[in-house]
């Protein structure tokens, strides 16, 4: 059987957020949908919005830097494969 982190990723979120928004009298269904459709985007924006703003945004940050360091990568092997034409 085969993982993906990111899924993984997904659902630790979602258990969290779920288990954690009634705390903050937010919806753990609505939370529970958003972490598992945005993954760490979507822990960083409940962070944020329940009042953990600074670990709210290191998440959101470290997750755009992410984010742009694989779409630059890829584009260096894009760019390397059409370069050995």
């Amino acid at each position: 059987m085969e993982f993906s982190l990111g899924l993984l990723i997904s659902v630790a979120v979602t258990i969290y957020l779920v288990i954690d928004a009634p705390k903050h009298n937010k919806s753990p269904v609505l939370w529970g949908i958003l972490g598992f459709i945005l993954g760490l985007l979507g822990l960083g924006i409940y962070l944020i919005v329940t009042g953990r703003k600074v670990l709210g945004w290191i998440i959101v940050v470290l997750f755009i830097i992410f984010v742009i360091i694989i779409i630059l990568f890829f584009a260096v092997i894009i760019a390397a494969l059409f370069n050995m034409q």
